[in-house]
């Protein structure tokens, strides 16, 4: 078997993650009307491709953190244990996706390493601390930093933005270069993981595995997400180009600080939150929808990750 089963499953996690997880990026722009939706996934697809090849290379802070999240034996009993956790986060995005859910495929991945490694009989001695405290704090920033930005940013510019159309296509694009430079690191040491290669600072096939990682997220972008396009651009509030601009502004800038910073953040947390902070009449149910999915993320793909790995091993 090898590495081929890892890498495949580690390759479908990152595909799953560009299917589901990068079309926050360009809802805004489709909900407000700014961007025909082929248009803003192929868009979307591009920016992906170079905001992930980018940072893995020049910043690879937030795939150190990841790293660190949890032990693996180097042995076929840790080997086991990853292709369980990364099993459970294949399942629970397809089955998100199903439903329309833009759940978190940050929390998913979280999740799911841990769950496996606990499984393996370690407890919670098997996950770093450090490592889980910089996360969650930032994973419970995101939401509302996103929303307070966005909000901000609507109350600077308010009607004075000129073509505000425009702007709010060059913003979708930003938007999913930072996607792609935030989830691009996560996955990348999740493959680093899976092949045994080392870290981000000492493999030697970095240069390869970061473009790779970067392509199989852009082709799981092209293949689009409308259900969660639909969802978080038009379901969740009523966007104007000009809101729309606002809220790809206020995730953008959450996503940049804490890729500089190596914090592992939620793109969706981040851009959920900065529509209902720059759009109009915010839809409580489905808003109760995602935060029931985000909930339910950790202790589901944790358990299956769990369980997969109980079976396996």
């Amino acid at each position: 078997m090898g590495i081929a089963l890892p890498r495949l499953l580690a390759l479908a996690v990152v595909f799953v993650n560009g299917w589901t997880d990068a079309p926050n990026a360009i809802a805004t722009a489709v909900g407000s009307g700014a961007m025909p939706f082929r248009r803003a996934v192929w868009t979307a697809a591009v920016c992906n491709f170079i905001g992930a090849a980018a940072s893995c290379l020049l910043f690879p802070a937030v795939a150190a953190t990841v790293e660190d999240l949890a032990s693996f034996p180097t042995h076929a009993v840790g080997a086991a244990a990853l292709r369980a956790a990364m099993l459970a986060i294949v399942l629970w995005a397809a089955l998100a996706w199903r439903f329309g859910l833009p759940t978190s495929e940050s929390h998913a991945l979280l999740a799911g390493l841990s769950g496996g490694a606990i499984a393996l009989g370690g407890g919670l001695t098997a996950l770093n601390g450090a490592a889980w405290a910089k996360t969650l704090t930032a994973l419970a920033l995101s939401l509302p930093a996103g929303a307070v930005c966005a909000r901000m940013i609507r109350r600077l510019l308010g009607d004075r933005l000129r073509h505000p159309t425009r702007w709010q296509r060059a913003a979708a694009a930003l938007m999913a270069l930072l996607h792609g430079a935030q989830d691009g690191q996560k996955f990348l040491a999740l493959l680093l993981l899976a092949e045994g290669t080392g870290t981000v600072v000492s493999s030697p096939r970095l240069l390869p595995l970061a473009l790779l990682t970067a392509g199989v997220m852009a082709l799981g972008t092209a293949c689009g997400g409308r259900p969660i396009v639909e969802k978080v651009g038009s379901d969740l509030a009523e966007l104007s180009p000009a809101e729309g601009l606002c809220a790809d502004l206020g995730a953008g800038a959450v996503l940049l600080v804490c890729s500089l910073l190596g914090l592992p953040v939620s793109t969706t947390h981040a851009k959920v939150a900065a529509v209902c902070g720059a759009g109009r009449r915010a839809d409580p149910r489905i808003m109760g929808e995602m935060a029931g999915a985000w909930i339910l993320t950790f202790p589901v793909c944790g358990g299956l990750a769990w369980l997969f790995t109980r079976l396996m091993t």
